[in-house]
């Protein structure tokens, strides 16, 4: 039996981004990562030290087998990890828009990847565990959606902390409407929330942040964190918070951003390692603010992801 705190459910799929920067039509070669945003707080956690275990499903086939050494190779815990003999790993490739913003299109339909069934994670797991974090790409289909949804009501009946960042990503949804009836009882469910402005606009019409945190900490969580980008982040916990009442704001790190994929990702894996060691919620977002800056660093996900060291030293020069 291990001793991991954190249990971390969701997507684990490949990553692949142009090997020169620009539209992804334009691309003549690919290069491949490890990604999914779970997988990547999953790792991310690892590398601070705090290694979790991870419930992902992964395909029978040569990405499933890559993503599989890849957790391996940074000590993230195997025991929930499923293989499927009967579908493939969903990849998604990793872009810029017309506008040069970052794009995502996903190959995800009737993959391994989304095949996650309810009541695969055994109870006496759930007991072991302090927090579970989710993702919210799993919630865009079936039967991922149900599972994911179990596993927090489960988590939350056992007295984990249950953290949730929705990731909207509209363009997988088949319907509005089963976005915003997910995302609500998404959010009942959960402790813990990060997103920013745009990421719930579906739901929330907020006028800004102070509106959003103040909407969200109505909707069941105690903890509402929003990041910024390179302008840092904010948060707000309510007195049924452990570290609350609160409210706290960063302004971020200056570093050399080569490529922004999955920096919200190591922001949350930054928060829960803050919280479990107990640091207070303004310490936990200059924390979390330091592994996400450092995440930018290196093209893909998880290139950049820093060790405790790392974040120590960027927080002591920045003192």
């Amino acid at each position: 039996m291990d001793d991991s705190q954190v249990l971390v459910a969701g997507e684990a799929l490949i990553d692949l981004f142009p090997a020169t920067p620009g539209p992804i039509a334009d691309a003549e070669t690919l290069t491949r990562r490890a990604g999914g945003a779970p997988t990547n707080v999953a790792v991310a956690l690892a590398r601070l030290g705090h290694p979790p275990l991870l419930w992902a499903r992964l395909g029978d086939d040569p990405f499933g087998d890559h993503l599989a050494d890849v957790l391996t190779d940074n000590g993230v815990r195997e025991e929930l990890l499923e293989r499927d003999p009967e579908r493939k790993t969903a990849h998604t490739l990793v872009g810029e828009d017309e506008d040069g913003d970052q794009s995502f299109t996903f190959f995800a339909d009737e993959t391994a990847t989304f095949a996650m069934q309810p009541g695969a994670v055994p109870a006496e797991t759930l007991d072991r565990v302090e927090w579970v974090h989710v993702g919210g790409v799993t919630l865009h289909t079936e039967p991922s959606r149900s599972a994911t949804l179990e596993l927090m009501e489960r988590a939350s009946d056992r007295g984990c902390t249950v953290s949730f960042d929705p990731n909207t990503r509209a363009d997988l949804w088949p319907e509005e409407s089963v976005l915003v009836e997910t995302l609500e009882r998404a959010l009942e469910l959960a402790d813990v929330v990060k997103t920013d402005r745009d990421d719930l606009s579906v739901l929330v019409d907020a006028a800004d942040e102070d509106a959003l945190a103040a909407d969200l900490l109505q909707r069941g969580p105690h903890t509402v964190l929003l990041t910024r980008g390179s302008e840092g982040a904010m948060a707000r916990a309510s007195e049924a918070a452990p570290w609350g009442p609160a409210e706290t704001a960063f302004g971020g790190f200056e570093v050399d951003v080569v490529e922004t994929t999955g920096a919200g990702d190591a922001f949350v894996a930054g928060t829960i390692a803050g919280l479990l060691g107990e640091r207070s919620l303004s310490e936990t977002v200059r924390y979390a603010s330091a592994v996400g800056a450092l995440a930018t660093t290196a093209t893909g996900a998880m290139d950049g992801l820093p060790s405790e060291d790392d974040v120590a030293e960027i927080i002591a020069d920045n003192a």
